[in-house]
């Protein structure tokens, strides 16, 4: 088995874990990025076209198939989610299609499409300055959410509580797009749709992050974890808990919701990480990304609930159907958290063996590097990486996850 994975814009080595997962699932995995370095991979199965521009990437990967006869194209990162579809549509390999890759990557493209569809989604509004931002927030009633069409990672997602809020936050959020990684890695050369802010209504429930998967007319919820964060006005501080808290009349909503939502965008073959909010009872759509889950959502789901999302993509890259079943946890219980510090230069993090060690991490991934930036709140939202802990109940592992965490240091250039 022989697939190609794709970063347009290479995102460090943050993919590489992923990537050996791949690997010892038995798959002859080759690389091409668009804009990257030199020495990102192996060089026999590496690429590197060096522009964003799709057709010089479509022309590489053409020769290079020609010469390897891939099986498949995969990819793990949001911002080569359009990518990997036209070059897949290209090569005459399975591919979700370059419109439901922007309808399913662009957030005012995704609203459309669940609008049309009546999937129940929170009030949202395109909007092109700072007056159109308050007048569409004065139309919803406050709180709203000020977000980027192109975002990820919750960069330069805001809860605005006031008109005073707006003001600021909008000039932050207008000014951190035009530098912002995630919108500046899409591939040059496609029509991706708006590229701003959108203003959106405000749900006042819980928050739970589904991995998800499309086969045929079916859909699959493999995973569902709560979001057990305190939140302000960033969405940054993300703290996870599984198996998830909902009763099974609340998991046939989500599961309609999400399966309405997916066929909405044109997703019928397809890997997907969901988000959904509760307000008023009821469960609404949030996003629903055609890529697994980012952090250490993939081993949430094999932990607690015995889903491999990561086998799923190959499986979808190959065109065969994965083995998933209606989501059933195993009632191991874990939570995990984004490892966060204050901002600046990274020299170095000190990861004890008291932590690395403990049979109780079953998630450890620094993800900053020496001399990487780390941004915050409201430049940006780099994490420092990832830890996620088992226990016998919710207390437990949260109690231990967060005494190791307190033991991770990290020293600052300066």
């Amino acid at each position: 088995m022989k697939l190609l994975t794709m970063e347009t814009r290479q995102y460090l080595t943050y993919y590489h874990s992923r990537y050996q997962q791949v690997q010892d699932l038995g798959v002859d995995l080759f690389v091409l990025n668009g804009e990257g370095t030199e020495d990102f991979w192996p060089e026999d199965h590496y690429r590197l076209a060096g522009t964003k521009d799709i057709a010089a990437i479509i022309e590489l990967a053409r020769a290079w198939h020609a010469e390897e006869q891939f099986d498949g194209v995969i990819t793990f990162c949001e911002a080569a989610v359009i990518t990997v579809a036209a070059v897949a549509e290209a090569l005459g390999l399975p591919t979700i299609g370059v419109e439901a890759a922007c309808a399913s990557r662009n957030k005012y493209l995704m609203r459309q499409a669940h609008e049309k569809a009546g999937a129940p989604i929170p009030g949202f509004r395109l909007v092109e300055s700072e007056q159109e931002a308050l007048a569409a927030a004065a139309d919803f009633g406050y709180p709203v959410i000020l977000k980027p069409t192109m975002g990820a990672g919750s960069n330069f997602v805001f809860r605005v509580d006031n008109a005073e809020e707006m003001v600021r936050r909008y000039a932050q959020a207008a000014e951190g797009i035009t530098t912002m990684f995630w919108s500046l890695a899409e591939p040059d050369g496609v029509d991706l749709g708006p590229q701003g802010l959108l203003v959106e209504s405000f749900l006042d429930g819980k928050e739970y992050l589904i991995e998800a998967l499309a086969w045929d007319d079916e859909v699959y919820l493999g995973s569902v974890v709560d979001r057990i964060t305190a939140e302000g006005d960033t969405f940054d501080d993300d703290v996870h808990h599984a198996p998830t808290s909902l009763s099974p009349e609340d998991l046939a909503a989500v599961h309609e919701v999400v399966t309405a939502g997916a066929h909405a965008q044109g997703l019928y073959r397809s890997a997907m990480h969901a988000e959904v909010r509760f307000h008023q009872g009821r469960p609404y759509l949030l996003e629903i990304a055609a890529r697994v889950g980012g952090g250490g959502l993939d081993l949430i789901a094999r932990t607690t609930a015995d889903y491999d999302p990561i086998a799923a993509v190959v499986d979808i890259g190959l065109g065969r159907r994965p083995a998933v079943r209606h989501y059933r946890p195993n009632g191991t219980h874990i939570t995990a958290m984004c490892l966060l510090c204050d901002a600046g230069v990274v020299e170095h993090v000190e990861v004890p063996a008291e932590v690395s060690e403990s049979d109780q991490v079953f998630l450890l991934k620094i993800t900053a590097r020496p001399g990487d930036l780390i941004r915050r709140p409201p430049h940006g939202n780099t994490i420092l990486g990832f830890l996620g802990t088992t226990g016998d109940s919710l207390e437990d592992a949260l109690d231990t996850m967060n005494d190791l965490a307190t033991k991770i240091h990290v020293t600052f250039a300066g």
